[in-house]
Order: C-alpha cells, then structure tokens, then sequence
C-alpha cells in the first residue's frame, strides 16, 4: 500500500513540474495562470482518486505545493518536463487516456489563462502531446 501510495505522491508531484513548465514556458508565471491551475486542481484532479500525502490531505494538493514552491525557485522549467518524462515513461500504468486528457486539458488552460496562448507555452503543450502519443 505504502508504495502505491508514495508512487501516488509522486505522480501529483510529477504534474506540478509538468504544470509549472507550461506557465514558464513564456519565462514568467503569472498570477492568473496560478488562479487557473488552482481551479483545475479543486474542481477536476481532487476526484481522480483517493490517495492522500502522509498529512491525510488530498494528494492532488501535490500539485499546488510543487508548483508554489518551483515558483518560489523561479528557475526555467525545461528541466522539470524532463523529470515529467522521466515519470511517465518509468510508470505508464498512471497515465489512462482521460489522465492524459486532463493533464493537457488543464496545461492549455493555463497557457490560456493569461493573453491566450503564445508561442513558447504551444510549443510546451505541443512537447507534452507528442510525448503522450508515442
């Protein structure tokens, strides 16, 4: 249990790297984008299942608490799709076709949030994509 749930943990931290990388794609993290990927976590990834962090609170929360503190970090996030990759390629099993529907789903929300979406975070968007159709 312990491990599904660690791998749990990691799957929500793992998104929260995707998720910054598409809102830096544009080397600023705006506000706005922060508002939207707030709203995708309450209102779509708290149901996805039912794993918790060790403090017993939704492990989807995951994804805020990484992206907050990469924010705080303020480095470019071409290193943290990497790392995505990385998790996605070593546990396929996480990522059904709605997973991966929301997950692109929810990163074209935020390159839209803020003046729609430009060049650099549709590229990011298009990197995401190709990965997942491979």
């Amino acid at each position: 249990m312990y491990n599904s749930e660690k791998i749990g943990n990691e799957f929500y931290q793992s998104l929260g790297k995707l998720f910054y990388f598409v809102a830096m794609a544009d080397h600023t993290v705006r506000p706005i984008e922060i508002k939207r990927l707030r709203n995708y976590v309450r209102q779509y990834w708290l149901d996805v299942d039912e794993i918790e962090d060790e403090f017993h609170t939704d492990a989807a929360y995951q994804i805020e608490i990484v992206f907050d503190w990469l924010d705080g970090e303020e480095k470019e996030g071409e290193a943290y799709f990497d790392e995505f990759k990385e998790f996605y390629k070593e546990y396929p099993e996480k990522f059904s076709e709605p997973i991966k529907k929301l997950i692109v789903e929810t990163s074209e929300a935020i390159a839209k949030s803020f003046a729609g979406k430009n060049r650099s975070e549709m590229l990011a968007i298009f990197k995401l994509k190709q990965l997942f159709n491979h």
